[in-house]
């Protein structure tokens, strides 16, 4: 519907947000309250910058953003946030020194998405491929109690993303924001109550 991406494209300029994408955090935060003052955020895929700039009004300026992406941005960010253009699957040396630098985070947020083929399978695997790189960096860097937030486009092996944060979390919800597209195959899950590394390798159970 193109009204429909009308009201979110031309409200992101209105508020001066590089990308609509940012209602879609605005609305995971309103649903599970994730955000709070003085957190540290790292932001995965994060170009042209809207998850940032949302998740950086909400931590505050006692608060930390770390985003990073594969493609620059011309993005003006506050002083609580840091970006660096980066490749997650080969992430270079001064991006894990910054990790270990400004880590662990309270969350590690991804939008990461693949570029699109119009092959959906191909789509699909591509996209849960990104997931769980994500999700292997927020088992590295989350404290304990921490939450992920992760897009991915809904395929059959949804169960390869689910099982291993089902066993990292002790919540685990999906989510479809209004603020996005009907069409799309996007849906969000988030994992709140990070148990920790070695927890989670003691116990299967989700509350």
């Amino acid at each position: 519907m193109k009204e429909y991406r009308d009201h979110y494209f031309l409200k992101a300029k209105r508020e001066n947000y590089p990308a609509r994408s940012v209602y879609k955090l605005k609305e995971l935060d309103g649903k599970f309250a994730l955000f709070r003052k003085g957190m540290k955020v790292l932001d995965l895929g994060a170009a042209p910058g809207s998850w940032s700039l949302g998740a950086a009004e909400k931590v505050g300026a006692a608060g930390l953003v770390l985003g990073c992406d594969l493609q620059s941005t011309e993005t003006v960010f506050p002083k609580n946030v840091l970006f660096m253009q980066e490749d997650v699957f080969n992430r270079s040396a001064a991006f894990e020194a910054k990790l270990a630098e400004l880590g662990p985070f309270h969350i590690v947020m991804s939008d990461m998405a693949p570029r699109t083929t119009g092959t959906k399978f191909t789509d699909q695997a591509r996209s849960l491929e990104l997931c769980l790189e994500a999700l292997a960096v927020a088992e590295q860097w989350l404290l304990p109690q921490g939450s992920f937030i992760v897009k991915i486009f809904m395929g059959p092996d949804i169960q390869e993303l689910l099982l291993p944060m089902r066993k990292l979390f002790s919540t685990v919800k999906s989510f479809k924001p209004k603020s996005s597209r009907q069409e799309s195959k996007e849906t969000f899950f988030v994992g709140m109550g990070f148990k920790g590394k070695a927890l989670a390798e003691d116990t299967d159970t989700v509350s």
